[in-house]
């Protein structure tokens, strides 16, 4: 039978796990709406816009370091197997929002050198998959919020669209750099950020590989699809 001072424990835990995971979520929309921001200030070539969502990389960081301080706490206090895995779980998930946070700031740096050129029209292309990111990171973690594993899957495969898109943008300013030398520069900046916003795909699967595990434990993961085929194309007619 449960006592007050039992039912007080629980609740003070249960309080806790909740606050953890609004962190988390909180953290988390800072980082979508600093990539959101990022592929504005490259449409817009706005300099000063950019130092502003640099410098506001340290919040989502500064926001890690409390989760983590706040996972510890609550794995001293002895919980079962499921809440360990809550624990771990937004241990991993904030590391990897901390992560997307970095690539959105990589973007908006180079957004600054990608203005000293002229404008390229692959910025359209590079809006669209920072676009696909967004949606992925968005659904993911309204997915870890409501612990619905098959909302989790349903974004691990759509990482592929993102492979997809992010390859043919790569085989067009392959082919772009090849066709006019002066375009090298810029258009390596962009391959950069376009895999900086690949990679933040790669992160929000990750994130619904984690909320599996919260909710299915060691299940096996279903297989999954990858079309990242960069690193093996090449431009029509090499």
């Amino acid at each position: 039978m449960s006592t007050p001072m039992h039912d007080h424990i629980v609740k003070s835990y249960d309080d806790e796990q909740r606050r953890l995971l609004n962190e988390t979520l909180r953290m988390g929309e800072m980082a979508a709406a600093q990539l959101e921001a990022a592929l504005d200030v490259v449409q817009r070539r706005d300099d000063k816009a950019a130092e502003r969502i640099i410098a506001n990389d340290e919040a989502i960081d500064t926001l890690e370091h409390e989760i983590s301080h706040d996972v510890m706490k609550l794995a001293l206090r002895g919980p079962m197997a499921r809440d360990l895995r809550e624990i771990l779980a937004a241990i991993r998930i904030a590391a990897d929002i901390e992560r997307v946070g970095d690539y959105a700031a990589n973007v908006a740096k180079r957004s600054t050198a990608l203005n000293l050129a002229p404008p390229l029209p692959h910025i359209a292309g590079l809006h669209a998959l920072g676009t696909l990111a967004v949606k992925q990171l968005r659904d993911v973690l309204a997915a870890y919020r409501d612990g619905d594993v098959e909302v989790a899957q349903r974004v691990r495969a759509r990482d592929a669209e993102i492979d997809v898109a992010y390859t043919g943008l790569f085989r067009e300013l392959l082919t772009y750099m090849m066709e006019d030398a002066r375009s090298i520069t810029p258009c390596t900046h962009l391959l950069f950020m376009a895999k900086n916003i690949e990679r933040i795909g790669d992160h929000a699967t990750n994130i619904a590989e984690n909320v599996w595990f919260l909710v299915r434990g060691e299940d096996p993961l279903p297989p999954r699809e990858k079309r990242d085929d960069s690193s093996i194309t090449a431009p029509p007619g090499a």
